[in-house]
């Protein structure tokens, strides 16, 4: 397996927006240097701190010199995606080769709505945006593209990615045509802690027998996205993780549980139920959404991850087989967590709990499997 420190770098009360960046970056640096694998941000506008890719990446490079850094991911729909193009070629230099490129089809309406974004279309965009790039860094310069949504002649890229002929390519969907165009290309996926495990499990794994038949000579990376913490017992995680995990909840997920009191009824209104989405559709009425605030529903059923390095090694383990999932993406700043509890926690994840679990792979056992081997 591997392991990511993911953030959607919400701010913490009492923080100004630069003091909020100043302790994300401490914290990459420590995921840096005990062994983390990668660096993750998600990509939303008009959410408070949330980071444009542009600017985590080439800041997180300034301040780590191991970790592979990415958006998880641009949500295509907002932009011409020949800037997506540009941009990735740019980043992949800034952080000398540590680039990974996460592709989503965008869940926030309010992004939508200012930016005058395609809904409807969301999906086929993004893979769309899988091909563009593809064909942008695999072709003769300059070079041509026909899309469904986008025509592109003669494009002159000016500058090239460092890793050829691309950084690695994250198309984030459980839909099953983006999952198919995603095994064709060579795309790693992934899904968040919403998606009942099992459920995911199946579109995993045709998506991964899908990779097989094409011919991919490594395995894909299954990512999984999921609160974290991580104290010296079981105990001590639970008294301090729990209040923050609760208020995390309800920050970044509220509103499109239905739980949130603001007026800005859209978000909800407008996405619950598209068939293999991520955050549009976490699929519950509002009186059941309530068990998602819940810490001993959440602790219960594995949906975080809370505990002694060895529980949470177990747990973690154990998820992986159950989902199907090789990436783990913790997301470990939760509420206004003390930074002592925060760096503690990621200390104990990295020098516990991957070293215990970095060598079990349930996707490459999966392809063992389908190869008879």
């Amino acid at each position: 397996m591997k392991f990511a420190h993911f953030t959607q770098t919400f701010p913490r009360e009492g923080e100004t927006a630069a003091q909020r960046f100043d302790l994300l970056w401490r914290e990459l640096e420590l995921c840096d240097e005990i062994g983390f694998d990668y660096g993750f941000s998600s990509v939303h506008h008009f959410s408070r701190l949330r980071p444009t890719a542009t600017a985590f990446c080439a800041a997180a490079a300034a301040r780590t010199s191991r970790l592979r850094l990415g958006p998880m991911g641009y949500a295509v729909p907002l932009y011409d995606p020949i800037r997506i193009v540009e941009e990735v070629a740019i980043l992949d230099n800034i952080t000398h080769g540590r680039m990974e490129v996460g592709l989503a089809s965008g869940v926030t309406p309010e992004e939508f709505r200012v930016y005058g974004g395609d809904w409807d279309n969301s999906h086929e965009l993004a893979t769309e945006a899988l091909s563009l790039l593809r064909k942008a860094f695999t072709s003769n310069k300059p070079f041509d593209f026909q899309g469904p949504f986008h025509q592109y002649q003669r494009v002159p890229l000016s500058v090239e990615p460092l890793q050829q002929p691309h950084p690695p390519i994250w198309l984030l969907s459980l839909k099953p045509d983006q999952l198919k165009a995603a095994a064709q290309e060579g795309a790693h996926t992934g899904y968040l802690f919403f998606r009942p495990r099992q459920d995911a499990a199946a579109y995993i794994q045709d998506y991964v027998q899908l990779w097989r038949e094409n011919g991919h000579q490594h395995a894909p990376n299954v990512s999984y996205v999921a609160f974290v913490y991580v104290d010296e017992t079981d105990e001590a995680a639970v008294a301090h993780g729990a209040g923050p995990i609760i208020d995390s909840m309800m920050t970044i997920y509220g509103r499109g549980l239905g739980l949130d009191p603001s007026p800005e009824q859209e978000y909800h209104n407008m996405g619950p139920n598209r068939d293999g989405d991520q955050g549009r559709a976490f699929g519950h009425d509002s009186i059941d959404n309530q068990k998602w605030l819940d810490f001993e529903y959440l602790h219960e059923n594995d949906l975080v991850f809370v505990g002694s390095p060895e529980t949470v090694a177990e747990k973690l383990k154990s998820a992986a087989k159950e989902g199907l999932f090789n990436v783990f993406c913790g997301e470990f700043n939760v509420g206004s967590l003390p930074e002592d509890d925060l760096m503690r926690s990621i200390r104990l994840f990295g020098t516990k709990v991957i070293p215990a679990i970095g060598e079990f792979d349930p996707v490459e056992d999966t392809l063992r499997q389908m190869a008879g081997t």
